[in-house]
């Protein structure tokens, strides 16, 4: 009797496990399991071993020297820079605040004393990179090397990632917005009604993200002063291109859309972004990818508004419009083709007897 029961027992603890990991789960699990092993891969990929790639340089030496330090810099041992030669400091100092190049190195008339120009506010890294590579050269001709910053970040910005934190969080509240209204609704795939409703609903949500998010860095915590309205607006485009991202990914995968969501904008989108490394500093696959992502051309857009008056953001915000529009017209045009599809189709005509 003690025996049957605790067979019984067993049954129904095996039973019971069975229900409770279903097939479904499995694979749930193991969807989670590829984007863990995916995001330790992209972050540590990219940043493990960060090494100079044609960090942009811009050079003003005299004449008789020009041609041969540009050649001998750009000869050094793994192309660690790109050297564009001007004709005047003027012209070098406005390509450095255009962000077309990430130094200035002076070459001195007279003396043994050459001047570096950086603007960290664009990136600490890249402007400590290219100093390091400078002062090597520098020390190996028996020159001496001063480095000024022209362009430092915000004192409550002092590695200047403020823009790519803030963008961080405007990115992954856009798609787990999205992943919000999908999972109130039950996971059901939108019709195309709904899709509009909720790509209508990102748009206020944006807008007061990118509000939100311009309090904490102006007001509250004084990482990003100045241009608040232009954060705003930016903030709404990001949150918005992000969630319509979402939208449409969920409306054409279900669940299985966020997890593709989190592999562009989180997996590859923020190490790729720029905003710890820039390009010139990534291994090639994060540096061709980044500024093609929201991440990378949202924290472009976001430094350079704040630290250097929009210049160069021309090309980010057509990204971030690209990424809203597709994820718009994809979010639609799924929900419409699938509603084609399920309307039912008329019975064929009875044939008639003459």
């Amino acid at each position: 009797m003690t025996e049957a029961r605790g067979s019984t027992t067993r049954v129904d603890a095996w039973t019971e496990m069975r229900d409770a990991i279903t097939t479904r789960a499995v694979l749930v699990m193991l969807g989670v399991l590829l984007l863990q092993l995916g995001f330790a891969l992209s972050y540590m990929g990219a940043f493990h071993a960060p090494k100079p790639h044609r960090i942009p340089l811009t050079l003003v030496a005299p004449r008789a020297v020009e041609a041969d330090l540009v050649t001998r810099l750009n000869a050094l041992p793994g192309e660690p820079v790109h050297v564009t030669a001007v004709e005047t400091r003027e012209q070098a100092r406005a390509r450095l605040l255009e962000r077309k190049t990430d130094a200035v190195l002076i070459v001195a008339v007279t003396g043994r004393t050459d001047t570096l120009l950086v603007a960290s506010a664009g990136g600490t890294s890249a402007a400590d990179a290219a100093a390091k590579i400078v002062a090597t050269v520098e020390r190996a001709e028996n020159r001496a090397l001063t480095v000024r910053d022209i362009r430092p970040p915000a004192k409550g910005d002092a590695r200047g990632l403020s823009s790519f934190y803030l963008v961080l969080s405007w990115t992954i509240g856009g798609y787990l917005a999205a992943s919000a209204l999908n999972m109130a609704a039950g996971s059901k795939r939108p019709t195309l009604r709904r899709s509009i409703v909720r790509l209508a609903a990102m748009l206020p949500y944006g807008f007061l993200s990118g509000i939100g998010g311009a309090i904490i860095v102006g007001p509250v915590l004084n990482c990003l002063p100045g241009a608040f309205w232009e954060l705003v607006g930016i903030g709404t485009l990001v949150v918005f291109a992000s969630g319509a991202v979402g939208v449409a990914l969920q409306s054409l995968a279900g669940t299985v859309g966020l997890g593709l969501t989190i592999l562009i904008f989180t997996i590859l989108g923020n190490p790729s972004s720029g905003g710890v490394y820039p390009s010139s500093l990534l291994p090639r696959f994060w540096g061709a990818i980044g500024q093609a992502l929201p991440p990378g051309a949202g924290t472009t857009v976001v430094r350079n508004t704040v630290y250097f008056d929009g210049a160069n953001t021309t090309g980010a915000l057509w990204i971030l419009g690209a990424w809203a529009f597709g994820g718009i017209v994809v979010a639609l045009g799924a929900a419409a083709l699938r509603g084609r599809q399920a309307r039912p189709r008329p019975a064929p005509a009875a044939a008639t007897t003459v």
